[in-house]
């Protein structure tokens, strides 16, 4: 039976990554030596890192003055990485999750952190609108997509301060304006490679401004100047992390997985919206991620949640339990997630209903 697989992150990825990547273990560019075992120094790693850099800068459109970096310790170094070069007093943060709530605790150990709204009173399930952000702020903090929420911003804010984003579930999955903001972040795993790499897109002209001594491997400038090899890198998921990127090339680039993606997410909230049996926890559709679609049964259906799991599951649906802090159902369709998959969710969906 074919398995469809809607787990968060690690997640779905391209069977072309999957396959160059398997051969590289055993065969890296044609050394005869895996990947695992070479040196992140040899030519052939270092063209590998090379092309995994320009890939992203040409599928984004990064303007000139900007550096793409390969670094570790996911999204979660970053929420302390970003404040220690960035934030001189104060930085502006918008809480619309989990994942952001913890950039802002590691923010607050810098400076004076504004919290200019949240959706904290609903659980998250809605993006707070009209807000202010403060204009002596250093910058302004969002995290696009919100894995265990189901809400995402798809456009890049326009505040009058540059912009910082953890992008880590929905990069590469729209265009993005990338000047705009001073950095982006994201960890692999959820929509690019395995786990264990994190791209980081930073302004070279916003570091070098804050007066606190930073330790060396907390400093982007470090990672800059040796062209993210000043400790050795994530061989491994930094290659996988390529295919993805020259799979993406071949596929349109991001303009085409925005159409794909749209498409997808549509065809899941439709079926959400029509079906009696389930209920989409974002009800606007504004504030819908079209990266991880989160719902729960109907309240008058609740007893049937374990019953929906176990009949999916035996249809060969694979990770779409919900987070605990929502409950019910997540599905995470990611760029590398066929349509077929999302169809036969649907299907399963339908089924379901008409057995009840």
């Amino acid at each position: 039976m074919k398995k469809h697989n809607f787990y968060a992150g690690p997640s779905i990825l391209p069977e072309f990554t999957k396959g160059k990547t398997a051969e590289a273990v055993t065969n890296f560019a044609g050394t005869g030596l895996s990947v695992m075992e070479v040196s992140h120094r040899s030519k052939e790693f270092v063209a590998v890192m090379s092309e995994a850099q320009a890939l992203i800068k040409e599928l984004l459109q990064v303007p000139d003055g900007y550096s793409v970096l390969f670094l570790q310790g996911g999204a979660s170094t970053q929420f302390l990485m970003v404040p220690y070069n960035l934030m001189g007093k104060k930085s502006a943060y918008l809480n619309t999750g989990s994942w952001a709530s913890k950039a802002i605790k590691e923010a607050k150990l810098f400076g004076d952190v504004v919290e200019v709204a949240s959706s904290k009173d609903a659980n998250f399930n809605y993006i707070p609108k009209d807000y202010v952000v403060p204009a002596d702020a250093d910058y302004f903090h969002i995290t696009s997509n919100n894995t265990i929420y189901g809400t995402e911003l798809l456009s890049d804010p326009d505040v009058g301060i540059p912009l910082v984003a953890d992008m880590s579930s929905d990069i590469l999955s729209r265009p993005i304006d990338v000047a705009k903001y001073n950095l982006i972040y994201a960890g692999a795993q959820k929509n690019l490679g395995p786990s264990g790499a994190t791209v980081v897109i930073v302004k070279d002209e916003a570091l070098g401004k804050v007066d606190r001594p930073i330790p060396t491997m907390l400093n982007y400038k470090t990672h800059i100047d040796k062209e993210s090899m000043f400790n050795t890198p994530a061989t491994l998921p930094i290659f996988a992390c390529l295919q993805t990127l020259r799979w993406l090339k071949e596929n349109g680039g991001v303009e085409a997985m925005e159409k794909t993606n749209i498409e997808k997410a549509a065809l899941l909230y439709n079926e959400l919206d029509r079906n009696k049996l389930f209920v989409p926890t974002v009800t606007d559709p504004n504030d819908r991620s079209r990266m991880n679609v989160t719902f729960v049964m109907a309240p008058e259906y609740t007893e049937l949640e374990k019953d929906f799991l176990d009949f999916a599951t035996a249809k060969g649906m694979v990770g779409i339990k919900g987070h605990r802090s929502v409950g019910g159902f997540r599905a995470s369709i990611y760029n590398a997630m066929p349509a077929e998959s999302v169809k036969a969710l649907v299907e399963a969906m339908q089924d379901f209903e008409k057995n009840k």
